[in-house]
């Protein structure tokens, strides 16, 4: 029996996102491997520098924004399969590095070489699968970005929690976790050419025929004359006969054309904002706390690893409901609650300052039935608070920092846009990285004060100026921006279009291409469309 066009057109996605796991493991593994007996003693007297031993995890940032400038050139010129290979050669080459490093050199050129890597791969991942999407499962395919990222820094957790406690000691506590991190590169190297190419960008270079079976393959059992694949031709080639009108893309129209300055500002502000919700700075204080209680590196090993699968289980969430919650939503609630995490973290903090010798009450906490330990009551909640920040993180703000940059662009500005957007994710992670142990040491609790602001203004910025994008096509988004107005609350266009609206109008013909003013915010009976066109599909 041959695959549901959208379950293929979903695995294809899925495949594709094989560099989102490459860049969680290698977020997660380097906690591992900085606290290996084996390792510091390789790396020599340089590694008791903090600041150098800080580089070792940033430098990994650096080498993602470097990544960015090289990625939009080249998904335009070679495509969107060729340039994701490309990635994932460099990364193989920084892992190669790493893992057969003699000394702290060698870390950094294989960290800043795996970064770039992953800069290209992270940036293309949503991008390549929001241009092979069906507008009803478009969420579901670009949220898979930090599903994946989630399942790599699950199997890092794990991994490095597994050999540090039966390797201790040995060189294979660190080089066999910095060795796997190469595995899944390879088949990403070997076989994304086999998946189709972007259909968008076939049809951008002229190639139509080629398009449209690639349209019909992903989404019409390869029926050329299906009506929804002639629709969505027929959309495309609208938007490629605008964008000819207008001329070849550039760097300086996403700044001096105010549409597009528009979209590539929304992007920029929600991948910055991801890092003033505190995602990074919460992981750094848990694990000062762990540290501080007298854990050892196991212990503290542990919890990151529960941390890891509570987050695995919010992206999960995301995948399967964000085609119906729509984007707006969950990027507001989301919001709201890390920020209110960070206020609770905050009254923590100022009531009692220290981890251990405070004066709350010890209660026994149970984590299995053949470990108890006793626990102050303010470790018990700061942990629970992590993870509840944790879980609406991964389920509400993290799949969609990725998924919604990747959707609001032109075919012709996509890739140089989304370049642009993901280097803000890369700038303030680095720049979180750096000031957030100085601010601790120097201000304390109050640098939680930050992230529990900037939680609920980026869910009022939200609110107040994105667009809702779920259930619309593609080639209608420079309309949208266009027609939206600046202030999108309480308007038609905050609202969710139904995910089988723009399935509707293509298999009925029913639409102008680009044209959306007649029915902004119109929403259609999910169940009588669902009856009529979804099973077509099927």
């Amino acid at each position: 029996m041959a695959l549901s066009p959208k379950v293929y057109t979903w695995l294809c996605g899925l495949f594709a996102s094989l560099g989102s796991i490459i860049f969680g493991y290698d977020l997660g593994v380097i906690a591992g491997v900085l606290s290996a007996t084996d390792f510091i003693d390789t790396m020599g007297s340089r590694f008791n520098n903090p600041n150098l031993e800080g580089l070792i995890t940033s430098i990994l940032l650096l080498g993602c924004f470097a990544g960015m400038f090289p990625v939009a050139h080249f998904a335009d010129t070679l495509g969107r399969r060729k340039t994701i290979q490309i990635g994932a050669l460099v990364y193989m080459l920084g892992g190669a590095l790493q893992t057969g490093a003699r000394n702290l050199d060698m870390i950094y050129a294989g960290r800043f070489f795996a970064g770039f890597g992953i800069g290209i791969m992270a940036d293309l991942a949503p991008l390549y699968q929001a241009e092979i999407a069906h507008p009803s499962i478009r969420g579901r395919l670009t949220t898979l970005q930090q599903f994946m990222l989630g399942i790599g820094a699950f199997a890092a957790s794990w991994i490095t929690y597994g050999t540090s406690a039966g390797l201790k000691g040995t060189q294979a506590e660190w080089r066999v976790p910095l060795g796997i991190q190469i595995v899944p590169a390879i088949p990403l190297f070997a076989f994304i050419l086999l998946l189709p190419e972007s259909p968008r960008w076939l049809a951008e270079k002229g190639r139509l025929d080629e398009a449209a079976r690639t349209l019909a393959k992903l989404h019409a059992h390869g029926n050329v004359n299906d009506p929804f694949v002639v629709s969505q031709m027929e959309d495309i080639k609208a938007e490629i006969q605008r964008a000819r009108e207008i001329g070849s893309a550039s760097w300086g129209e996403l700044f001096t054309d105010s549409s597009n300055f528009r979209r590539v500002s929304l992007g920029y502000i929600l991948q910055f904002s991801v890092q003033m919700t505190g995602v990074s700075a919460i992981q750094y204080y848990s694990t000062t706390i762990f540290t501080t209680m007298g854990f050892s590196a196991t212990r503290v090993l542990l919890f990151q690893s529960i941390n890891s699968v509570i987050a695995l289980i919010g992206e999960a969430c995301c995948v399967l409901w964000v085609d119906n919650t729509g984007r707006r939503m969950p990027l507001i609630v989301g919001n709201v609650a890390s920020g209110l995490s960070f206020v609770v973290g905050s009254i923590l903090m100022a009531r009692w300052p220290g981890t251990v010798n405070n004066d709350a009450a010890h209660y026994y906490v149970c984590f299995t039935r053949k470990y108890c330990s006793i626990i102050d009551q303010y470790i018990i909640v700061c942990t629970v608070t992590t993870w509840v920040f944790n879980f609406f993180f991964s389920a509400c703000i993290g799949p969609l920092s990725w998924a919604y940059p990747a959707e609001i662009y032109s075919t012709r500005t996509r890739a140089k846009a989304t370049a642009v957007t993901s280097s803000a994710s890369w700038i303030s992670n680095f720049f979180i990285a750096q000031v957030t142990p100085v601010a601790f040491s120097h201000i304390g609790w109050k640098y939680y004060l930050v992230f529990a602001i900037c939680g609920h203004t980026n869910a009022l910025f939200v609110w107040a100026f994105y667009p809702e994008t779920t259930g619309r096509r593609l080639e209608e988004m420079d309309a949208l921006f266009q027609d939206a107005p600046l202030f999108v609350a309480n308007t038609p266009y905050a609202n969710k279009q139904d995910r089988f609206l723009a399935e509707k109008e293509l298999r009925e013909g029913n639409f102008v291409p680009g044209d959306i003013s007649e029915r902004a915010g119109y929403a259609i009976d999910e169940e009588k469309v669902s009856d009529e066109h979804h099973d077509h599909m099927n």
